[in-house]
This record gives structure tokens, C-alpha cells and sequence, in this order.
């Protein structure tokens, strides 16, 4: 990417993880203040949410020190949310994955799509929003130019397993062990889920579509037909053994 081209770009270390802003819009000053706040954002979503503080609302409230009612009006909003996709998943997606209360699977892609909401806000109407490999894309890249989403290969290190191209407003997540090992815990057993390598979801907000990954994830062999069964999603699976599954709309997005 030329260091001319314009636009405003941004990286943040924030909740664990690395969060990179591209905004391919004319960098006003309500774009600047909305990127300053969308930053600010994410560091008030980490003090209240991340379960390595102990004196957070979730892990306090997941000690039974105060209820949801004493916490942020956020809290209340993502406890919702999943509760809503514990339903949609038939309970693959859980906040009690471990037996204690940890809401990350759907925190880090909600979060991830209120700042990119921030900046659409601000003005910003081509944007990336890429909150630790899972993103919330809006516009174009560049005038006729569609964003394009390289997914990495879970089992070949350095190789593409596919090229996710947005022909609108969309959000990309992946969920499997290629970064961080089989951290995903299958709800249902309690052991860590290992029947899938990687799962890409491609929908229309990233808050659903990172949580629904999550789900998708856990659930193993039965992740494709789940998918395509859910409206305005589609998934592309990768097997341990290398093979992959398409539901039967990802080729609009991918190859």
C-alpha cells in the first residue's frame, strides 16, 4: 500500500489483541475525533469486559459480587446478544463455556463493529475495521475496487485457503486453532472442540457473524448445514485432514 494513498490508517493494541483501522475516506476532522473515539472505545470495553481483571464487571459480576443491573448499560446490551445467540446456535455458542463466565466470543466482534459504526457515523464510508483477524468492512477499498479479504491456510502456513471479496456493507470472521491452539470449548462436553480446523463466516455485521464462527466452530461436522440454514450467512470449512466445505453461497464472496 503506497504511503501516499489516502485516507487514515491506525493500529491499537487493546483487549489482548491488535486492532488496525483503514479509513479510505477524506480524513476530516469529525473522521479524526470519531477514530479517537472508537479508540477510547475499545479501552472502556476491555476495563469492563476482559476476564483477566479482577475488577471488572464481568469478572466481578461472574463471582456474584454485584448483578447485571449494577453493571454499564453495555453489559446488559451483550448479555442479550448472547443470550440471543446461545438460541440461534442451539447452544454451541455458550458465556459459560468453562463454567465461568466469560462473554469474548461475541465482546471483541461487537466491539469491532461499533467502532467501525463510529466512523460511518463521523462521515467514514469506506472503512476497515480489522479487530484481531476478524473485520467489519464498509464501502470500497478504492473507487470500483471491492475490499478483498485474504483468509489464511489453517494447515499450510504462508498459503490463502481462499480471497473473501465484499460487494457490499459485510463483515469476515474465522474461528479455529492455526493462532492460538484449540482454545474454543465445546459447550456441550466441556472438552476443547478439535473436529474442525478453521471456520470463515462471511455476513452482515461482525458481532453475529465472529459469535456465530464461535458457534459454528464448536459444533463440528454439522457446522456447514447449520450455516446454511442461517439467513444472510455463509461459511467456508476447513477440515483437519485438509478437505473443505463451501455452503452453497460462499462462492459469491470467495473462491
Amino acid at each position: 500500500m503506497p504511503d501516499t494513498a489516502p485516507g487514515l490508517r491506525h493500529v491499537e493494541h487493546v483487549m489482548g489483541t491488535v486492532f488496525s483501522f483503514d479509513v479510505r475516506d477524506e480524513p476530516t476532522a469529525a473522521v479524526r475525533g470519531a477514530l479517537a473515539e472508537a479508540v477510547h472505545h475499545l479501552h472502556q470495553v476491555d476495563a469492563v469486559f476482559s476476564t483477566y481483571r479482577p475488577d471488572s464487571c464481568v469478572s466481578r459480576l461472574g463471582r456474584g459480587e454485584i448483578r447485571p443491573e449494577d453493571c454499564p448499560p453495555e453489559v446488559q446490551e451483550v448479555l442479550s446478544l448472547c443470550a440471543h445467540a446461545t438460541r440461534a446456535s442451539d447452544g454451541w455458542f455458550s458465556i459459560t463455556p468453562a463454567g465461568t463466565l466469560d462473554p469474548s466470543g461475541l465482546v471483541k466482534g461487537w466491539a469491532t463493529e461499533a467502532a467501525s459504526r463510529l466512523l460511518r457515523e463521523a462521515g467514514a464510508r469506506n472503512t476497515c475495521v480489522n479487530g484481531g483477524g476478524d473485520i467489519q468492512l464498509r464501502g470500497r477499498a478504492a473507487p470500483g475496487t471491492p475490499w478483498r479479504v485474504g483468509i489464511a491456510h489453517p494447515l499450510r502456513p504462508g498459503e490463502l485457503v481462499t480471497v473473501v471479496t465484499a460487494h457490499h456493507d459485510m463483515a469476515v470472521a474465522t474461528s479455529g486453532t492455526s493462532e492460538r491452539g484449540a482454545h474454543i470449548i465445546d459447550p456441550h462436553s466441556g472438552a476443547p472442540a478439535t473436529a474442525l480446523a478453521a471456520v470463515t463466516l462471511v455476513g452482515p455485521g461482525l458481532t453475529l457473524t465472529d459469535t456465530y464462527a464461535t458457534a459454528a466452530f464448536a459444533r463440528g461436522a454439522g457446522a456447514p448445514a447449520w450455516v446454511e440454514a442461517l439467513d444472510g450467512y455463509e461459511a467456508l470449512v476447513v477440515l483437519p485432514d485438509g478437505q473443505e466445505r463451501r455452503t452453497s453461497g460462499f462462492r459469491r464472496y470467495g473462491s
